[in-house]
């Protein structure tokens, strides 16, 4: 991913992405996205773009393995997620899902892995602290709650589902308060040519429709040129 697209995807959002892969695909079908509704710590922020870093943890019930196997495990997750290749985002999913009590993301958290340069969060658990996260770090999460419960790290770099959406390590990734997809690696290097080509497409009805006097006859001229174009 070049500077050029990796700052033209921070400017558009997720649905944009999604739709624009579809035109760099040359059909409809894409389903490499989150389901159901997510919320975002940030809703205002820019989208969250990068590659992904993948761990699983879980929250519920306290770890059964040595406590030296899960202190050494947890370093190891964060080595794992200070030496990223940037952009990267951090992908986790909790285990118990969609029993989720556990708030991996709070303020030390979020702060932590802002500091190693990463540049946000993608979970199916659970996210605390509103307020008090840091600027430029959105988390886009499966819940809200109070408590960190018995959370621990489970596995780190591996292929993870968070809302119905597989993501493997080293995926790239765009999340928003709408929620997340995984671009195909063989359409990133159309898809700035595509997302541009869908903006310029949709201001042919947008433009037409905000315009005085539009009506069905001008809806029916501006869809006919929005069809023509986006083929």
């Amino acid at each position: 991913m070049n500077n050029e697209l990796f700052t033209l995807l921070r400017n558009v959002d997720t649905p944009t992405v999604c739709n624009a892969i579809e035109v760099a695909q040359g059909k409809r079908g894409f389903n490499a996205f989150t389901r159901g509704t997510m919320l975002c710590s940030a809703p205002d922020a820019a989208p969250v773009v990068g590659y992904a870093r993948t761990a699983r943890i879980a929250a519920l019930a306290p770890p059964t393995e040595a406590p030296e196997v899960i202190r050494s495990r947890r370093m190891d997750y964060y080595r794992y997620m200070a030496e990223a290749e940037f952009p990267a985002v951090a992908v986790i999913e909790d285990m118990d899902y969609p029993n989720c009590i556990g708030a991996y993301w709070g303020e030390i958290n979020t702060t932590v892995h802002k500091g190693f340069g990463l540049s946000g969060a993608l979970t199916n658990g659970v996210m605390r602290d509103l307020g008090d996260l840091p600027d430029g770090f959105p988390v886009v999460a499966g819940s809200v709650g109070p408590s960190h419960g018995f959370v621990h790290v489970r596995e780190v770099a591996t292929t993870v589902n968070v809302f119905g959406l597989q993501v493997a390590p080293g995926a790239l990734i765009h999340a928003d308060r709408h929620g997340a997809v995984v671009v195909p690696d063989g359409v990133i290097p159309e898809l700035e040519d595509a997302i541009l080509k869908l903006l310029k497409t949709e201001r042919i009805v947008l433009d037409a429709a905000v315009r005085e006097g539009f009506d069905f006859a001008a809806f029916e001229i501006a869809w006919s040129a929005f069809e023509k174009a986006r083929t």
